[in-house]
């Protein structure tokens, strides 16, 4: 009988959890006990089949049932485990011995009775299971591009498959799928306030972080891995900023041409209020106000803001953006702004592969939700514009409805009279940045919004349109 591996153990544990308690798999991952107890491949294993098993809870599922008489009748902890060994089985490179044994000791674990049941069901996904995901692959890589593939590869929804065919083409679906499964780069922002980009690299690396690369655009630095990132004190001092490459475009497109108050609508944790005041390759506005919904938010992005030293720069302001338009607001938003940036709550699909809940948990009914969402609050947000000044849309999802849609809805609305597009290639950003400004050509889209692609070793996808107010 194997020894069941503390990784699998620790995955099963996290895998289980999040069933019972919903949430965002990373966050639980963070916080948990057993697994900063692992080391560091341990660790590695561990995150990586947990995510996995999140993120393709749907196929993993189907390929689950079509080896059981009764799938009903599967115990919710064996079927957490059987998920993670398919995971491992299907999409990793373990050894097969190694994935059906583990996998079987995995469910040994959780209800002994069950033993000789998982060691059928892995047996026969080693046998058949792995191969069909590896021939959709060659097929994919041969110029196939079959929905039934593509769900395959990337153990997304067959709906969102086919939306995302829809919208964007097949050669961009097949990249966007091939890469969900797959770890996806680290990306940080140096706050250039607090220290250099030479220094974080060097306070980085002495802290044993392998810091792989410095990115495309100013400030922006790769690491090779965020397993030792919890070592420095860099993130909690605000010296540093996790953002994703494209989150970190975004900012640089709607930075104004001159130093100016900009709003912030959507501001979150507050993550890109920092990228705006404190970023680097931007012309910082003189002042951000940032507006945010939901209280706990609010309060930690006021606490990220005095860390970051930019207190005196940034304001953290509690309110639904739905009710910008009316007389009845507080006295710092009272005004018109050169710039407003709308940071649309959205699907996330261009993130799941660092959010790998949403694939298990979006519904088409929840997207036509959210457009009507976005519509209201870029209606509301223009009502905030000066003339002249610039409106900045922003979603991380990859749906042409949550985006191109929503944009030529509000064209259409009377709010959005006396607005007009504007080429993201002619923001201030890019034409001071010709580093920027290719980095931007490269992901422009034929109406002239930036759309990035979740590619394997490249950033989330991202959706950012320019309007300006004649």
């Amino acid at each position: 009988m194997a020894k069941l591996s503390d990784a699998r153990r620790v995955a099963l544990g996290l895998v289980s959890r999040r069933r019972r308690n919903s949430g965002r798999i990373r966050d639980m991952a963070r916080e948990d006990k057993a697994m900063r107890a692992l080391g560091g491949a341990d660790k590695a294993l561990a995150f990586r089949l947990a995510l996995g098993a999140t993120a393709a809870t749907a196929q993993l599922d189907a390929l689950i049932d079509a080896r059981l008489r009764k799938p009903s009748a599967l115990e919710p902890r064996v079927r957490d485990a059987l998920r993670i060994s398919a995971f491992e089985l299907c999409y990793l490179s373990t050894p097969t011995g190694v994935a059906v044994s583990q996998g079987v000791e995995l469910v040994r674990s959780v209800s002994p009775r069950a033993t000789g049941l998982a060691n059928a069901v892995l047996r026969r996904l080693a046998d058949e299971g792995r191969a069909e995901v590896s021939a959709a692959r060659e097929r994919l890589a041969n110029g196939a591009a079959r929905v039934e593939d593509l769900v395959l590869v990337s153990g997304l929804p067959t709906w969102l498959v086919e939306r995302v065919v829809a919208d964007r083409g097949t050669e961009y679906a097949k990249s966007f799928c091939l890469a969900q499964l797959e770890p996806p780069p680290v990306y940080v922002a140096v706050n250039e306030g607090l220290c250099s980009v030479d220094e974080a690299r060097e306070r980085l690396v002495s802290a044993g972080v392998d810091v792989s690369a410095v990115g495309p655009v100013a400030g922006c630095l790769v690491l090779g891995g965020a397993s030792a990132l919890a070592e420095s004190d860099m993130i909690a001092r605000a010296e540093l900023v996790v953002a994703d490459l494209a989150a970190q475009v975004v900012c640089r497109l709607a930075a104004p041409a001159e130093p100016s108050e900009l709003l912030e609508i959507g501001q979150g944790r507050g993550t890109k209020s920092i990228l705006l005041a404190a970023g680097a390759g931007v012309v910082h506005p003189t002042l951000v106000v940032g507006v945010e919904s939901v209280p706990y938010k609010v309060r930690v992005a006021q606490r990220r803001m005095d860390s970051a030293g930019l207190a005196d720069v940034v304001r953290c302001v509690e309110l639904d953006a739905t009710l910008l338009a009316g007389a009845d607001v507080p006295p710092e938003l009272d005004r018109q702004f050169s710039t407003v940036l709308l940071d649309a709550p959205c699907s996330g699909t261009g993130t799941m592969r660092r959010h790998p809940e949403i694939a298990s948990s979006l519904a088409p009914a929840d997207v036509e939700g959210l457009v009507e969402l976005q519509l209201r609050l870029l209606k509301a947000a223009a009502s905030r514009v000066a003339s002249g000044g610039v409106l900045v849309y922003a979603t991380c999802s990859v749906l042409c409805e949550e985006d191109e849609a929503v944009v030529q809805a509000f064209l259409a609305s009377p709010e959005g009279e006396g607005f007009c597009l504007q080429a993201v290639g002619e923001a201030p950003a890019c034409v001071q940045d010709e580093q920027l400004a290719q980095l931007v050509s490269a992901r422009h889209t034929s109406a002239g919004h930036f759309l990035s692609m979740p590619t394997s070793g490249a950033e989330d996808g991202h959706f950012c349109a320019r309007l300006i107010k004649a």
